[in-house]
């Protein structure tokens, strides 16, 4: 799988992303999933964050993200 479409694949995972870090760009971010740190430091560049900042951004971001699967799970 090229990179780019890996990229892609795991921001389309998590549409919801977009909207909590307005100033992401798919192309340059890396893979949340697979190189947390990596992500954070971007996010933390991007955002006017500090590591700690971003840090903690991301780990709420995950946390919401995990109730909202589990709520869809629990519709089905």
């Amino acid at each position: 799988m090229p990179v780019q479409t890996a990229r892609a694949c795991w921001f389309d995972r998590m549409p919801r992303i977009k909207q909590r870090f307005p100033h992401l760009e798919t192309r340059k971010a890396p893979s949340l999933i697979d190189h947390k740190d990596d992500f954070v430091a971007y996010l933390a560049q991007t955002h006017h964050l500090t590591l700690t900042e971003a840090r903690e951004e991301v780990d709420d971001f995950l946390y919401t993200e995990s109730l909202h699967r589990e709520l869809e799970q629990q519709a089905v």
